[in-house]
């Protein structure tokens, strides 16, 4: 019996860690300005261009956990999102749930500061609820790049 129960565990303890090293869970605020930080050096070095191909690949270099990178242009249009729904859009006067104009935020924040934080309330795709949500952006040539965390 004690090496059933000996046995399971070690199995869940397996799974939780395969799961772990695989990146699901919930990602924090340094880590998604982290995120736009490596953005930026990709940008830098393979150009706007390839990087927003980069930013539209589902799980592509830029989305990790419930984290991914995307981007805006200078006047709120969607140059960059893992949902092609979205790219191409203005979004600049798009409020969320609570009427908060965030990437009006976003965009006007970053065309005059360069960098900084918005927080908002918007929809969890992992759990289905709105929650509280903060993105750290920053504005690299004709991109605002951002990427957010859900708050606890």
């Amino acid at each position: 019996m004690f090496n059933k129960i000996f046995i399971s565990i070690i199995m869940c303890l397996f799974a939780v860690g395969t799961v772990h090293a695989q990146g699901y869970g919930i990602g924090t605020p340094v880590e998604a300005k982290k995120m736009v930080e490596q953005a930026i050096v990709y940008i830098k070095a393979n150009g706007e261009e390839k990087t927003l191909q980069e930013f539209n690949k589902p799980n592509g270099k830029f989305q990790w956990r419930d984290l991914y990178v995307f981007a805006y242009d200078p006047k709120g249009v969607m140059k960059g999102h893992p949902n092609p729904k979205l790219i191409g859009r203005n979004l600049y006067n798009e409020p969320d749930s609570k009427g908060k104009l965030f990437r009006k935020e976003i965009v006007d924040l970053a065309n005059s500061r360069g960098s900084g934080w918005v927080d908002y309330t918007y929809s969890n795709p992992m759990t289905g609820q709105e929650e509280a949500k903060i993105t750290y952006f920053q504005k690299e040539g004709n991109l605002i790049v951002c990427c957010g965390a859900y708050l606890p």
